[in-house]
């Protein structure tokens, strides 16, 4: 499998789980639920890597980025690569956005998702209308708080 995870990124997701930053704590609210029309999955092993929020259909990551990530930016290049060679769109975002813009970090999300979702290739074969009904339908844009 493409995507499949590293032994050592199924063990490591848990703990990202449990020790999610208040950012991402605050963002996971926001996306949890299907609240966008689509499935996110938090601290998603792929590859030895660990993404954030994971959108599996539509391809989609989004980062939320500590200061650390200011000094691995060679580490977060390699990563995004990875992701993308995968055919995942990444979205990095400063940790401490989610605090200040978190609507605005939300409707760039779904607006993201839109654009990704529209790109997205039709299956060749569609099995009679069951490709349409289990199509993920993105929800009206999100409303502000």
């Amino acid at each position: 499998m493409q995507n499949q995870a590293s032994a050592n990124a199924r063990k490591f997701a848990p703990f990202l789980r449990r020790e999610m930053t208040g950012g991402e704590r605050l963002l996971w609210q926001r996306l949890r639920g299907e609240q966008l029309g689509v499935k996110f999955r938090r601290q998603h092993p792929l590859g030895s890597y660990v993404a954030d929020f994971a959108c599996l259909a539509p391809r989609l990551i989004v980062e939320v980025d500590g200061s650390r990530h200011a000094e691995q930016q060679a580490y977060d290049t390699k990563r995004d690569a990875f992701f993308k060679s995968r055919g995942f769109e990444v979205m990095r975002f400063a940790a401490n956005l989610p605090f200040s813009g978190l609507q605005s970090m939300v409707e760039a999300i779904y607006n993201r998702l839109t654009e990704v979702a529209a790109v997205a290739p039709i299956p060749a074969f569609p099995q009679r209308e069951k490709e349409q009904e289990n199509a993920p339908q993105l929800k009206d844009a999100p409303e502000s708080e």
